[in-house]
C-alpha cells in the first residue's frame, strides 16, 4: 500500500515534499524537476510500443515520481505496473502530462 504523503496536497506536484527532498534548495528543485520531466516523456514513449519490459520501465517511473512529490504519477505507474491496459496507460499519460504542466509552470516561473 502506498504511503500518504506527509502534507496532502491536491495539485500534480506535492511542492512540500519536493522542497523536504531538495532540502529547499531552489536549484535542486529546478534541476530535479527538469529531469523528470525529461524522464517522465521518454519513458511513456517507451510503454506506448507495449516493450516486454513494461512492469520494470512502470516502477521507475513509479519511484522518480514519488521522490518529487507526483504522486499522481507515481499511483497511476503503480496501477499500470499491477495491471498494464489502454485504459490504465491512458491515465498514467494524463498524470504525466498534468505534472509536466505544473512543472513547465514552475520552471517559467522560476
Amino acid at each position: 500500500m502506498p504511503s500518504p504523503p506527509l502534507v496532502p496536497d491536491d495539485g500534480p506536484i506535492d511542492i512540500a515534499h519536493l522542497k523536504r527532498m531538495t532540502l529547499g534548495d531552489a536549484a535542486l528543485e529546478r534541476e530535479v524537476l527538469a529531469m523528470f520531466a525529461g524522464q517522465a516523456v521518454r519513458l511513456i514513449e517507451a510503454l506506448a510500443a507495449w516493450p516486454g519490459d513494461a512492469a520494470e520501465i512502470a516502477h521507475t517511473l513509479n519511484g522518480s515520481a514519488r521522490a518529487i512529490g507526483a504522486f499522481k504519477v507515481a499511483e497511476a505507474a503503480e496501477a499500470f505496473e499491477a495491471s498494464p491496459s489502454a485504459e490504465t496507460l491512458a491515465v498514467l499519460k494524463q498524470a504525466v502530462a498534468q505534472a509536466r504542466q505544473a512543472i513547465d509552470a514552475a520552471l517559467r516561473r522560476s
